[in-house]
């Protein structure tokens, strides 16, 4: 019974040393967080969760910020919703670089949970997003209503329940990253969706060809989802790739960003056997009528052609491999 399960507590756990490169790339999940929180706080999409983990920036984002995050999420949600469609739910997702995301509880509310469900993130990350869990009933009960031993495993770096795992991780650390995910029970005989959200361009191609490679043979049947950087060969591209390394944020992945078929071509070539890849402007001119004339009416967007510049900078790519017989090839945005 849930009532009988007893209030998870830290121990004590070593935190591991931080490479000072890796802070510009931990401080764009904190950025794409608050962007999020804000958003959400307009109105553009109903999370009641992110409020827990995130704090409400003082700094007023701009409207077509604001409208690229909700193509975002709601672009990311379609492609997780048709995975676990094709599947009947009888799968796992793998959230790598998953940072503050609140998916796992929206899931929950909708009755969408996959068997399990994981996230990986720098360790330094996963602490602060447990310290908010363990602290934060509203985080914390929906995981233990879904636990049925009598504890649940969380200190420091880890959180490993039945339904939900949080694992603190380096994705360029491909060894430890596969101990890791086997301790908390994967299993790579289940349909398997991996995402990725502004997380490979931040890796070298040589890492995030790795990274492919190993979700193209972990799992038998599996779909890749990528959100981040295209066309950045271009004025627009440069001037973002400049604004982040002001930051000491440096686009190590940046190369194969220059097109949609670069980003398909580097699913293909790592052992995946479909690949689609739209632009963000795409999916946002094919939301529903009604829900763009909602978020439209949200607030004033002064200049279309910088939102529509901004969208044509990013893409949602998805590769599949095996799954025949679900019909995982079929998936399309």
């Amino acid at each position: 019974m849930a009532a009988s399960l007893r209030r998870p507590s830290f121990s004590a756990s070593s935190s591991s040393s931080a490479d000072p490169d890796d802070e510009g790339v931990r401080g764009t999940c904190e950025d794409a967080s608050i962007c999020k929180r804000f958003a959400v706080s307009l109105g553009y999409w109903h999370d009641p969760y992110i409020q827990h983990l995130v704090r409400l920036s003082k700094e007023r984002k701009a409207p077509e910020i604001n409208r690229g995050y909700f193509a975002r999420v709601h672009g990311v949600s379609q492609l997780i919703k048709a995975f676990l469609q094709k599947t009947e739910c009888h799968c796992q997702i793998l959230n790598l670089g998953a940072g503050m995301d609140t998916t796992f509880w929206r899931l929950k509310d909708e009755d969408l949970l996959p068997s399990k469900y994981f996230e990986v993130d720098f360790p330094m990350i996963v602490t602060r997003k447990l310290h908010s869990i363990k602290y934060k009933p509203f985080l914390l009960q929906p995981i233990i209503e879904l636990h049925s031993e009598d504890t649940l495993q969380i200190d420091g770096h880890l959180l490993d329940s039945k339904r939900y795992a949080i694992i603190g991780a380096d994705l360029r650390d491909l060894p430890e990253l596969e101990e890791k995910l086997k301790k908390c029970n994967i299993n790579p005989q289940l349909p398997t969706l991996l995402i990725t959200e502004c997380v490979l361009v931040y890796m070298t191609p040589e890492q995030s060809a790795n990274l492919l490679k190993w979700a193209a043979n972990s799992f038998e049947t599996a779909m890749f989802i990528n959100y981040e950087q295209v066309n950045m060969d271009d004025r627009f591209g440069q001037i973002m790739i400049e604004n982040l390394r002001r930051r000491q944020c440096d686009l190590a992945g940046v190369e194969t960003c220059k097109s949609l078929e670069s980003q398909k071509e580097r699913l293909l070539s790592n052992g995946w056997e479909t690949a689609s890849a739209v632009n963000m402007m795409e999916v946002y001119s094919r939301l529903p009528q009604a829900e763009a004339s909602r978020i439209e009416s949200l607030e004033f967007l002064d200049e279309m052609e910088l939102l529509e510049q901004l969208m044509k900078h990013y893409c949602l790519c998805w590769a599949s491999k095996g799954g025949s017989e679900l019909g995982l090839k079929e998936i399309t945005y």
